[in-house]
């Protein structure tokens, strides 16, 4: 499987992919803190609000997810360039798969490197600017990176909510991407609607829809053409 993930990865444009990670991570750096900032001149300081603030705010990563769909999945079918593909003496299931786990991989891997940059230069603004009030600790620090690795892992998951429906049955790049963006941010404008969500809970709820999403992409792509 590893092998055929390394096969997808070099088929992808790279240096794209790279580039779109590179403005996200560059909007983000230094994102928390005007946020917070803007709000309220009370808001954000404690590390606390600073941590949920930024787990909200890495749920845009779910648009690089749907940017991965549209290259590794919709392009191919719609180029035709997946029949070669087809042509491996590899069950399509099996190929799919790989797919799959490798937008889950780089949405995974992307999101936490951000995490851990995101949270760097937190810390190097506070220390600049003095933005919180109190004291980093052990229990903070811990917390922090608890929240970074759960999130990551479910941003990857709530990436492929668009795989199976825009991504291999319709094959639509912009629905995807409309659905990535309402994902993305209905939890943090629901607020402002009068609506009360448990994150958490929402998070659990997405991630399922996109581990059924991933399902059912690989269990039925067989009876899907190559165009």
């Amino acid at each position: 499987m590893a092998d055929l993930m390394k096969l997808e990865w070099r088929k992808l444009k790279r240096l794209n992919i790279i580039g779109e990670y590179v403005v996200y991570l560059a909007v983000l750096l230094f994102l928390p803190m005007l946020f917070a900032r803007s709000v309220s001149a009370d808001f954000g300081r404690d590390y606390g609000a600073i941590t949920e603030l930024i787990v909200a705010m890495h749920l845009a990563y779910v648009l690089f997810g749907a940017s991965l769909i549209n290259q590794v999945v919709i392009d191919e079918f719609r180029n035709r360039t997946i029949a070669l593909s087809y042509g491996y003496p590899i069950p399509r299931r099996r190929l799919f798969l790989a797919k799959t786990l490798l937008i889950s991989l780089l949405v995974f891997a992307g999101t936490l490197l951000s995490f851990v940059l995101v949270g760097l230069s937190t810390l190097a603004l506070d220390a600049g600017f003095g933005f919180i009030d109190e004291a980093l600790t052990a229990q903070a620090t811990a917390g922090y990176v608890a929240r970074a690795v759960v999130y990551s892992a479910a941003v990857a998951v709530i990436s492929h909510v668009p795989l199976f429906l825009f991504g291999v049955w319709k094959r639509a790049t912009i629905p995807a991407v409309l659905i990535a963006i309402f994902l993305a941010q209905f939890q943090n404008f629901a607020p402002l609607l009068g609506i009360a969500l448990d994150r958490d809970l929402t998070t659990a709820a997405l991630c399922l829809l996109g581990l059924l999403s991933a399902i059912a992409a690989v269990a039925t792509i067989d009876r899907f053409g190559d165009a």
